[in-house]
């Protein structure tokens, strides 16, 4: 698989911008994500949009770009240029060790500044997101969060009394160590 002309950091950054659009309640606050968006993709010469029949981030180089914002067949001459990236479901099968060396790191960088309780929730959510998933901490959107919250933590986490009550501010610990914001999920 050839190397993106786009950082990974970059590409992080427009999915998670990407699900902040698509998960926002105001319309100006998801134009607003979408702006952030293309202009940081923009500085590397692409363009982003989001397929929403099958939730997919898609980036193309400019230059495939007509004056009317179409993509021109013609001006294509390496299809692998361009980068599609699922904002839901699954990742890659290979990608999970990378992304459980991430998580595993931000889960850490938890437990040496906060203690065991907020570690035991910050392993469970980087658990449920790596496992399930294959996705980095900060690429989490409002679903997967709420998935977790109500679904995957109630019956599988096996929290203690004092850890539940934690949960809201170990995700908050858990993202900044990831350097991203909680999505909103309530």
């Amino acid at each position: 698989m050839p190397e993106s002309e786009l950082p990974e950091d970059v590409l992080a950054e427009a999915e998670r911008l990407t699900r902040l659009a698509r998960d926002a309640v105001d319309p100006d606050e998801a134009a607003t994500y979408r702006s952030v968006r293309d202009d940081l993709v923009g500085e590397y010469e692409f363009r982003a949009r989001h397929r929403e029949e099958d939730d997919v981030l898609v980036l193309h180089p400019d230059e495939w770009v007509d004056d009317d914002g179409i993509v021109d067949p013609t001006e294509i001459e390496d299809v692998d240029r361009g980068i599609e990236r699922p904002l839901s479901g699954t990742g890659e099968d290979h990608e999970w060790s990378a992304v459980e060396e991430h998580n595993a790191a931000c889960v850490a960088a938890v437990a040496e500044e906060h203690g065991a309780d907020h570690a035991a929730n910050a392993r469970a959510f980087a658990d449920f997101l790596g496992n399930h998933y294959v996705r980095r901490i900060e690429t989490a959107g409002a679903p997967e969060v709420r998935e977790f919250v109500e679904e995957y933590y109630p019956r599988n986490a096996w929290p203690t009394a004092e850890q539940r009550s934690l949960l809201p501010e170990s995700l908050e610990l858990l993202f900044d160590a990831a350097d991203a914001e909680v999505p909103e999920y309530n």
